[in-house]
């Protein structure tokens, strides 16, 4: 039993790290109704320029922060440059523009970086692990819950409590509706390629702090899609619970099927779920439903 615990906390923990990750996904296409494609570049850009602000001298706050203000800037030069030249094209193409921003970043990433696996030295939070009775919690996996945790508060209090978070969600109600009301559109895209960089970014940073940095990173913006789907694509508070359900799946397939069916359990066993629970709830657990009558 305590190590059934320990597997589901720190699936949780783990999850609160995918669930901002799961916002970047939830964020652009229930703005735009675009599938952003680039999540992951977005994740391993805002670790890398925390990894080299930190490894400058700075404080890993103050690297957090600078990461931060690096995120909206390149936001905001993605948008103008890319995707609002896309405005009123098909989605289709949009997507495919974003598989282009995808591998452009991760080529540039490459070019600074290399490919070899950095890690932050020294170690940003202590490595001892924090007991609870019996049961042993990695300080990394709490402390980075807790910073991903207070990001994801903070966005919250945007959307409903500021102007412009909501004029984000007016707009994706309703565009044509927004418009109307001199909601300019190009700048509710401009803040949600803002807020999805930072929030992919401080995950990237955490997800740097334990396992390490490399171009592969990238990777774990497909491997959070389960918990965008199984939340609901359009759903930010489904993204949320989504990413913590992801964290306990992938524990919990990584202690008790790996055993029997070594190879890639973890990170499948998610899709799996994913399958089967889009048969019965197509549209995720907190996704809207539409309706289209002929």
């Amino acid at each position: 039993m305590v190590h059934f615990t320990e597997i589901v906390i720190t699936g949780l923990l783990v999850g609160g790290i995918y669930a901002a990750i799961a916002l970047g996904w939830a964020i652009i296409f229930k703005t735009s109704g675009v599938i952003n494609l680039a999540t992951g570049e977005l994740t391993m850009i805002g670790g890398y320029t925390c990894f080299a602000l930190y490894s400058f001298g700075l404080p890993f706050i103050a690297a957090l922060l600078g990461m931060l203000v690096i995120a909206i800037l390149v936001g905001i030069l993605t948008e103008r440059l890319w995707l609002r030249p896309m405005i009123g094209e098909p989605v289709l193409s949009v997507i495919m523009v974003t598989v282009g921003i995808s591998f452009a970043y991760k080529a540039i990433v490459a070019l600074i970086w290399g490919a070899d696996t950095r890690v932050f030295s020294p170690p940003v939070f202590p490595l001892e692990p924090l007991m609870l009775g019996p049961i042993h919690i990695s300080q990394v996996f709490l402390y980075s819950f807790l910073v991903a945790g207070i990001m994801m508060a903070v966005l919250i209090y945007f959307f409903q409590r500021t102007r412009t978070g909501l004029a984000m969600q007016a707009t994706a109600d309703d565009e044509m509706a927004a418009r109307s009301m001199g909601i300019p559109a190009s700048s509710v895209y401009r803040w949600t390629w803002i807020i999805a960089f930072m929030s992919c970014g401080i995950a990237g940073a955490l997800l740097g702090n334990i396992n390490g940095l490399n171009i592969s990173i990238s990777y774990l913006g497909l491997l959070v899609l389960p918990a965008v789907v199984i939340g609901g694509m359009n759903s930010i508070p489904g993204a949320v619970a989504g990413g913590l359900i992801i964290g306990v799946l992938e524990n919990l397939g990584d202690a008790y099927i790996s055993p029997f069916f070594p190879g890639g359990v973890k990170t499948t066993f998610p899709f799996l779920v994913m399958l089967i629970i889009m048969l019965w709830k197509p549209y995720g657990f907190w996704g809207w439903i539409k309706i289209e009558r002929m």
